[in-house]
């Protein structure tokens, strides 16, 4: 999984901990909120610690590729055999040739009579 995504990067996870109280050894008042803006967000964060930086998880542009190669061996001694199938020709009366009224079809879509 750590090879064809970018889930190796979490493992630079406690490189940026280690980071993250660097800075805040030389500046108390930083939040991990701030240190995240300067570092991820900002395009220069101004403290002269750029290669260090690029070393933090989701900060470099490592392109993994993957080279997929398939063969294809021909099968030549292959033959498909198609063998006939006798079926019986047998006809199916499917409706009813009973006389039913139209009065009596629609009489479903007429309110109730009473008799």
């Amino acid at each position: 999984m750590c090879a064809n995504t970018e889930a190796h990067e979490l493992l630079k996870l406690p490189l940026l901990v280690k980071h993250y109280i660097d800075h805040k050894k030389q500046n108390e008042t930083i939040s991990p909120v701030d240190f995240l803006i300067n570092h991820y967000i900002l395009v220069d964060d101004g403290d002269g610690d750029t290669t260090e930086d690029m070393q933090l998880p989701f900060k470099s542009n490592n392109t993994c590729n993957n080279v997929t190669s398939i063969g294809f061996v021909p099968f030549t001694d292959f033959q498909l055999v198609v063998k006939p199938v006798s079926a019986e020709n047998n006809s199916y009366n499917t409706y009813s040739t009973d006389f039913i009224s139209s009065a009596y079809l629609s009489s479903i879509w007429q309110p109730p009579k009473s008799y």
